[in-house]
């Protein structure tokens, strides 16, 4: 691992300012479009398949092959982010809606599992349970989510119904934290480059222990690459083996902590949006809500997937339980192309 010492140059160390002076980050989706996924979700729901056995062959999308190079590039080279706006999800079944969010998915990358169950596509809403219960996660609570990453290249969220109140979106850029931080304390910067314990939720790799050791920031391969949250570090010191934090770490967590809630960027997701997000250069938060009385709560539906232009990653990443889909599926495509060179191509 490489220690970075200066400021990070790229296009996804924005500020939020720029992003609220432009509506770039913000795309529309055509009437062609729409209509195809319609279809073509309508088509594969009725099959009622498991989410395995659907790839993309079974969504014939010709309008959205531009599209989507477009957001591979915007999420890897580029902002590292978009919102795609106005999938017509009201009008649909949960089933359908999710349907929807899988064929657009495959159509990008490859979704991979987000739990040790195996699932590949998690519904993000209030299950009533509470944060102090065993394996639960935040996604699984009304709780405000603080700032974090998810798993593999990137995370893909639809929103099918709003809360009644709260539940804002924020995204921030994980690099531009890191060069703030570097300005303002060098010291703290270092810290961040070292080890954290992580409790892992009970979402571990078999026979790992139940936390992970990792960096909140790797530099490799040219990039800078981050893996936040304080909440999962916090939890992890209630483990006997796990060695308290030290002040030094304590104080450079508070300030990462405060500087991502000033470089944050709010939004509103309606139904219908979908946010995509690269997930090693940006971390993303939402507020605490509230549904009120109705059983029709706030309601999102997450994809994790690994990007085919995805950059290389850090040996560190093999084993943590969010980038370990993504790391196998390079090392696996390495060693492909490493086994068929001088040799023609199968078909």
């Amino acid at each position: 691992m490489s220690m970075l010492l200066n400021a990070k140059d790229a296009p996804s160390a924005w500020a939020p300012s720029t992003i609220n002076s432009t509506d770039d980050w913000q795309i529309s989706l055509s009437a062609a479009q729409v209509c195809e996924i319609r279809s073509a979700a309508g088509t594969v729901a009725e099959k009622d398949l498991p989410w395995p056995d659907i790839d993309q062959r079974a969504y014939d999308l010709p309008s959205w092959v531009d599209l989507l190079d477009d957001l591979r590039s915007r999420l890897e080279g580029g902002l590292g982010f978009a919102l795609l706006r106005s999938l017509p999800v009201e009008q649909e079944s949960e089933h359908v809606a999710r349907t929807m969010l899988w064929g657009i998915g495959q159509h990008l990358g490859y979704p991979d599992r987000q739990d040790a169950a195996g699932n590949l596509l998690h519904d993000v809403r209030d299950t009533g349970k509470h944060l102090s219960d065993d394996g639960i996660r935040v996604y699984q609570t009304k709780l405000p989510i603080h700032y974090h990453n998810d798993g593999s290249d990137a995370f893909m969220l639809l929103c099918y119904r709003q809360a009644q109140s709260g539940g804002r979106s924020q995204l921030i850029s994980a690099v531009s934290v890191f060069n703030e931080i570097l300005a303002r304390r060098p010291d703290l910067a270092e810290i961040l480059q070292h080890p954290f314990d992580f409790d892992t939720r009970g979402q571990g790799l078999p026979n790992a222990p139940p936390y992970q050791r990792i960096p909140v920031y790797t530099h490799h391969a040219g990039h800078l690459n981050v893996l936040y949250k304080r909440q999962y570090i916090d939890l992890a010191q209630r483990f006997t083996d796990v060695p308290p934090l030290t002040d030094k770490q304590i104080e450079a967590l508070d300030l990462m902590d405060q500087v991502c809630g000033e470089l944050a960027f709010e939004f509103t997701m309606n139904p219908g949006d979908i946010v995509v997000a690269n997930n090693y250069d940006i971390l993303h938060a939402r507020s605490a809500f509230e549904d009120g009385e109705s059983d029709e709560g706030r309601h999102m539906m997450r994809l994790w997937l690994t990007l085919p232009n995805g950059r290389p990653l850090p040996p560190a990443f093999e084993h943590t339980r969010e980038f370990c889909h993504s790391f196998k599926r390079r090392k696996a495509k390495a060693g492909t192309a490493e086994n068929t060179k001088g040799k023609p191509i199968q078909p």
